[in-house]
């Protein structure tokens, strides 16, 4: 059985990622979420105190009390998303935990920039939703300082013969709920921009990638005429 995946356009995401803000909790319960994968993803920016780093769909904000930790007072915590249902709850966890080194702001991450360069970025349960994925995470590359990395905190299909099995059920699956697409490798992107990548496997095909920006770039070659 053929199973496809058609991407949907940003109004509808944006209209759906509004109509779940309040079930995002249950939603990650139902999707087996391992416990401690936030905060793994984090510790996996290994973040210095007044580090700058923006996390790419932010969504409710469930990674803000990490992040924030980990960068310190003197640092500052970016967040980006264009679901103003999600922001809101992002923004009710900031003014609660009193959060002053954090900015949510409601935008397309590939429009997105940084007010500064920064040392980290983070896509937690995000990549895998954006139908301009590719576009977004040469985006965001580009404002990450030499040497910061890049974190990607997902799932991807099981291999071989029981991952094709389920293929038929994960997709009806996503696209009932968090439309995230199950073809899509960030891995394989990674690989086009980096060759410090490193791959953690967690429960339920749920994984940590991580990105290291070389120190030295290369500049691109110019086309002769």
């Amino acid at each position: 059985m053929s199973v496809e995946w058609t991407d949907f356009d940003i109004p509808f995401i944006r209209q759906r990622y509004d109509r779940i803000a309040g079930l995002h909790g249950l939603l990650e319960w139902l999707l087996f979420v391992p416990p401690g994968i936030r905060a793994r993803a984090v510790r996996h920016l290994e973040l210095k105190p007044g580090a700058r780093v923006l996390e790419v769909g932010c969504g409710t904000g469930p990674n803000l009390r990490y992040l924030q930790r980990a960068v310190g007072p003197q640092g500052h915590v970016y967040g980006v998303d264009f679901s103003e249902g999600m922001l809101d709850r992002a923004r009710h966890r900031r003014e609660r935990a009193g959060w002053h080194n954090v900015t949510l702001v409601r935008e397309e991450a590939g429009k997105y920039v940084a007010p500064e360069p920064l040392d980290g970025v983070l896509f937690s349960l995000s990549f895998n939703t954006m139908p301009h994925h590719a576009t977004v995470l040469q985006h965001v590359w580009h404002q990450l300082k030499p040497g910061g990395r890049l974190v990607i905190m997902d799932a991807k299909l099981p291999r071989g013969q029981f991952g094709r099995m389920i293929l038929p059920v994960i997709v009806p699956v996503m696209r009932a709920t968090v439309l995230g697409n199950p073809y899509i490798r960030p891995w394989e992107h990674l690989a086009r921009l980096s060759e410090r990548i490193e791959m953690h496997d967690l429960l339920f095909s749920y994984y940590v990638c991580r990105c290291t920006k070389p120190v030295y770039e290369a500049p691109a070659l110019s086309s002769v005429a």
